[in-house]
């Protein structure tokens, strides 16, 4: 058996079984928490030098399988992974400007995978974006009704202020500002899955003429300063470094002076973007979010400046998405005899990698998650906000 493992497998000591094809097994460490079972031979010269990447392709291929906790898996292949590799410095990738068609592929790859799918594991209002924690035991849908309520906070959102949401998902922010907060909305997105839900829900709670939800590309937005106030969640990943500029602009032009713009997304750790975790980030952008670029806070911000707006706070929720990504994996861990009659094996595969994944990913601070908001100020310089932000907590 021993002479079946490379050495380097031989000398770990780890939590983790591995059961070979044909039918021999080995522990790596004492009481095995996670059993990776290898399908294939070839594998086993992969796992001497394992990548988070190649771990990952070969779970969604089905070459190996996976027994145990899915979180717990995760942090014992990263484990492993450390363990064999040394995360060598890697140069910043080339970055290409995104076209219209190539952003709406890429939207439609992920957001149009089954509407029925995400409903499984998201909130009652699907918002698939990071939750707000005001307390750590609060359950999803309470967090999620809590970070919409806090992004209507900082935006100083008014009975009658006409918000744009860029990214606008199935229309829960939107319906939240507009029967809350009293708001006209105007939302748009690539996906048509995400559109139509949107709508039908627009429609059963009586919004039609305060919500509006529409396909529009964010590069035709109108550039007349006709909104109030503008939100942004989980949509400045999909824009790309290359359009960052162009990105920030368009939301410079749409809001009228006074107003504030609000970003809301995930940031990179490293300034110049460079990936982390051992190929995990290579792992998301060939299966979950192809031509998705994270950005790190300085480059977002530098861009919101450049453009006319300026930065007036920033919050980082990172352990909030961490534990966000939790209750989501959670939620699909627990139902994935539903989820196999919705969507493929191998989408399915790759789900339950990406949340868990990220969960974790999180946690280690590889990511986090900013929240920017902004200011277009009057042409004397002057704006509206309160001095002190003892109003958003009362």
């Amino acid at each position: 058996m021993l002479a079946q493992l490379p050495p380097a497998l031989q000398s770990l000591h780890l939590p983790l079984r591995l059961k070979l094809w044909d039918g021999n097994q080995f522990d790596l460490g004492p009481s095995p928490q996670v059993t990776i079972l290898v399908k294939e031979p070839q594998l086993i010269s992969q796992l001497s030098h394992p990548s988070m990447d190649q771990l990952g392709t070969a779970f969604v291929e089905g070459k190996l399988e996976l027994e145990g906790d899915i979180g717990e898996a995760i942090r014992v292949c990263d484990e492993l992974s450390e363990a064999l590799l040394t995360e060598e410095d890697q140069a910043p990738p080339q970055r290409q400007a995104h076209d219209k068609s190539t952003d709406a592929e890429a939207i439609s790859y992920h957001y149009d995978v089954s509407n029925a799918f995400y409903q499984l594991w998201l909130d009652q209002d699907m918002a698939y974006s990071c939750a707000y924690f005001r307390e750590p035991d609060n359950t999803l849908d309470q967090a999620q009704q809590d970070k919409f309520d806090h992004l209507c906070r900082k935006l100083r959102l008014d009975a009658g202020d006409y918000l744009l949401d860029v990214g606008c998902g199935w229309g829960g922010l939107a319906r939240f500002a507009a029967r809350e907060y009293g708001a006209k909305v105007f939302g748009i997105t690539l996906s048509k899955e995400q559109l139509k839900l949107g709508q039908e829900r627009v429609k059963a709670e009586d919004l039609d003429g305060k919500v509006e939800l529409k396909i529009l590309d964010y590069r035709d937005l109108p550039q007349d300063g006709r909104f109030d106030k503008v939100v942004s969640v989980g949509m400045f990943e999909h824009v790309g470094h290359a359009n960052l500029a162009l990105y920030c602009n368009k939301l410079f032009g749409a809001v009228k002076e006074g107003g504030l713009v609000m970003n809301h997304g995930i940031t990179a750790k490293h300034v110049d973007g460079r990936p982390v975790g051992r190929g995990a980030g290579d792992f998301i952008d060939r299966y979950v979010f192809p031509h998705g670029e994270l950005p790190h806070l300085s480059m977002i911000s530098a861009s919101i400046c450049e453009a006319g707006l300026e930065v007036v706070d920033v919050e980082s929720l990172r352990l909030h998405y961490a534990k966000t990504l939790h209750h989501w994996s959670e939620n699909l861990e627990n139902q994935l005899h539903k989820a196999a009659d919705l969507v493929p094996e191998k989408t399915l595969r790759i789900w339950r990698l990406y949340l868990a994944g990220c969960a974790y990913a999180f946690e280690k601070g590889w990511i986090n998650l900013h929240q920017i908001l902004a200011v277009k100020p009057y042409a004397d310089g002057h704006h509206d906000l309160p001095w002190t932000r003892e109003d958003l907590y009362r």
